[in-house]
């Protein structure tokens, strides 16, 4: 059977349950760029959690109020915080990454992050390092589509985005 396709609407969902619930998130993946206004498509929610067992706790909570079925072995891979737990069994599907391939630590990525209404999205460069480093055909497909929306997204914004890798170059410390 043919899962649909991801639509912003639930992302809205997840953001509102998860808001609520007190979960530590970041929007990944090409879901996160969708949001941001990218010209794309997906499957699942790609989230970037905080790996701690209390956010754990609190999102098998949350996604058990969106009806996702949690069982006791997925509730464990969650709170453990295991490196990536694809969840199938709800309304849509959500894949859980709470170590994104090019993407140092959450808290780095936080401080990076953008907030777009309730949606808090990875920047768009680390969107871009973790596809890139992911090494899949599909990831390496979408980057120069990613790249050049990175382009145009950055000049309708005033500060521009910059990765932990652009950080360092520079010797700037992250703010």
């Amino acid at each position: 059977m043919s899962r649909p396709e991801f639509h912003p609407l639930q992302a809205e969902e997840i953001a509102r349950a998860f808001n609520q619930a007190g979960v530590e998130y970041l929007f990944l993946g090409k879901s996160g760029a969708i949001l941001l206004g990218f010209p794309g498509t997906t499957q699942d929610v790609d989230i970037f959690p905080a790996r701690t067992p209390e956010n754990g706790r609190r999102i098998a909570a949350a996604l058990r109020t969106l009806d996702f079925e949690i069982s006791t072995e997925l509730e464990r891979e969650i709170v453990a915080g295991r490196d990536f737990v694809q969840i199938k069994t709800g309304p849509f599907d959500v894949d859980l990454v709470f170590a994104p391939d090019g993407i140092a630590s959450f808290a780095e990525a936080k401080q990076r992050s953008v907030t777009v209404e309730i949606f808090h999205v990875a920047n768009l460069r680390d969107i871009i390092a973790s596809k890139r480093a992911s090494g899949r055909q599909k990831d390496l497909n979408d980057l120069p589509l990613l790249e050049s929306f990175r382009v145009e997204y950055e000049k309708r914004h005033a500060k521009p985005l910059r990765s932990a890798k652009d950080i360092a170059a520079k010797g700037e410390k992250a703010k």
